[in-house]
């Protein structure tokens, strides 16, 4: 079945919407620029329907392209029969693939390998089959005993580790026990003895056990990253009616066999040793999965809430990046987020020049009609707000002035801006520590022109996200930000390169050749004038 005609029924969306908008995403096209401008070939789908089109055809083209490498590898070993070929063919999940190649995978040299290398793969026959009535072992076993298998032990042993591993290979019971193990089983976590935790950040999971299908997103990351850091000693623990059930169903002792004990044996063996250690990567990955794209999920949502923000045009504002020892950094910022003025003060520790720096704001509030105050809000903002309250006391006293306000502003991210390549093109002549003024004061002139130009991740809109998948992150958050520059759309005429390259149909070239040709020739007096730029198509 075509990619389409599976990602329409999954969408209930009609097979030639979803086979056109595939077209124009394999052909580069973006997803705002096919929602907004290939309206008439996709049939109307919206921004959210196009990208879960894109997300279903990334995961066919994953698992197809799986597919294709295991049956290759099962060909090469020469055991691809009709009935593996088509439920590989059919298998419509990465778990349901693996789970079949499983018994196919080339590992390191096994226990059961080297049974089967000493001739013992018929003794475990003998025992698969459970054959009824009095049976003398030690004769069975016998026969197997010479040069690599001293005694009947070593014999019946072997025998066992084959069959542990053919039970723990068998896709149906992977599949039934894992499925019982998402549902029932649960997570015990332990502190390790001499676990380096001197805050106690991990004292909630010290002794801690929940059943799998009610952890929270936020203890399945804690208790990963307590892992990770040698503080927390996790186990997944599978009740044995979960995993027995499954393995008796294809592998049933009997118990008027002679084998009856050697079969109960094995599988004893194959679930402590083989199978339940493998269901619990398997439970753990899953649980991990599950809660990095509730992270990565709220990540975006916090994120677009703040790319949202209003911004407050038409303000000039005194920008202020506090600090003790190193004084706080000060820009003022035009209406136009133009920086008119530069440098800093010390009220604080150790300096404490108070009444002096109350001085220089005031004289840069009065001579560039100062109508916001703008702080950062890390060290030392607090009271870096007194000061700013102090000086609108003294500022509203006087008759002739403007209205004068203050905001604290969050500042995460502002040192990454500061110390960016774009920051060193948009502000060569500033010092670092001047720039990340700068940017807090335009973040709240306008939030998303300013907030574009630093990598989502470090801004600070969510926990726990340098433990997720950093490109499935990075993927979502550039999509949120394409997504809430096309929706809000920006003023030609004042934005940035950084901020213009997000536009539906404008690319990081045309971008920086706009802005280039409005350094030349000034404001674009209409969009026909666009056509004057170079690179920019007739089309759009």
């Amino acid at each position: 079945m075509s990619y389409h005609i599976q990602i329409a029924n999954h969408l209930n969306l009609k097979a030639t919407q979803v086979e056109k908008t595939i077209e124009l995403l394999e052909a580069g096209n973006t997803i705002p620029f096919i929602a907004r401008y290939r309206k008439e070939v996709t049939g109307e789908l919206d921004e959210i329907e196009i990208r879960h089109i894109e997300e279903q055809l990334g995961r066919l083209k994953t698992l197809d392209e799986r597919r294709l490498a295991i049956l290759k590898a099962i060909e090469e070993q020469g055991k691809l029969t009709a009935e593996l070929q088509t439920a590989l063919q059919t298998a419509d999940t990465l778990t349901a693939l693996e789970d079949l190649y499983q018994p196919y995978k080339k590992k390191r040299q096994t226990r059961a390998d080297m049974a089967r290398q000493r001739g013992l793969a018929p003794l475990a026959e003998r025992i698969l089959q459970q054959p009824k009535g009095r049976l003398d072992l030690a004769v069975i076993a016998q026969a197997f005993i010479g040069e690599d298998v001293p005694d009947t032990n070593s014999a019946w042993a072997g025998a066992r580790d084959i069959i542990a591993e053919q039970i723990s290979d068998h896709a149906q019971i992977r599949g039934a026990v894992r499925e019982q193990a998402q549902k029932y089983a649960t997570l015990e976590v332990t502190k390790i003895d001499g676990g380096d935790d001197p805050k106690q950040v991990y004292a909630l999971y010290y002794e801690f056990s929940q059943r799998v299908d009610r952890l929270r997103p936020h203890q399945i990351l804690a208790i990963n990253r307590g892992e990770n850091e040698k503080v927390l000693r996790v186990k997944l623990d599978v009740p044995q009616r979960d995993w027995l059930r499954p393995v008796a169903h294809h592998f049933l002792p009997r118990r008027d066999s002679a084998l009856f004990e050697q079969l109960d044996m094995a599988i004893h063996d194959a679930a402590q040793r083989l199978l339940l250690p493998a269901i619990e990567r398997d439970v753990r990955r899953w649980l991990t999965e599950k809660a990095e794209a509730h992270a990565i999920h709220t990540f975006a949502l916090n994120l677009r809430g703040l790319l949202t923000q209003p911004p407050l045009a038409g303000q000039t504002i005194l920008a202020i990046d506090p600090a003790y020892r190193t004084g706080c950094k000060i820009a003022v910022i035009d209406n136009t987020g133009k920086v008119v003025a530069t440098t800093a003060v010390y009220p604080h520790q150790p300096q404490k020049k108070w009444a002096e720096a109350i001085k220089t704001l005031e004289t840069l509030i009065i001579q560039h009609q100062v109508t916001l105050i703008t702080i950062g809000n890390g060290t030392a903002s607090r009271e870096t707000e007194q000061l700013a309250a102090e000086i609108i006391g003294r500022h509203a006293q006087t008759s002739s002035a403007v209205p004068l306000y203050y905001l604290m502003v969050n500042e995460a991210g502002a040192s990454v801006y500061s110390a960016s390549e774009l920051a060193r093109a948009e502000l060569p002549d500033l010092d670092v520590t001047l720039r990340g003024a700068v940017s807090i004061g335009r973040r709240a002139q306008d939030p998303l022109a300013e907030l574009v130009k630093i990598d989502a991740k470090a801004i600070g809109i969510g926990l726990y996200q340098h433990d997720v998948d950093q490109k499935m992150l990075a993927h979502t958050l550039d999509g949120v930000v394409e997504s809430v520059v096309n929706e809000v759309g920006v003023d030609v005429n004042s934005a940035s390169p950084a901020l213009l390259t997000y536009v539906a149909g404008i690319g990081p070239r045309l971008a920086q050749n706009m802005v280039a040709y409005r350094d030349e020739h000034g404001r674009f007096p209409d969009r026909a004038s666009f056509r004057k730029v170079t690179g920019w198509a007739k089309g759009i």
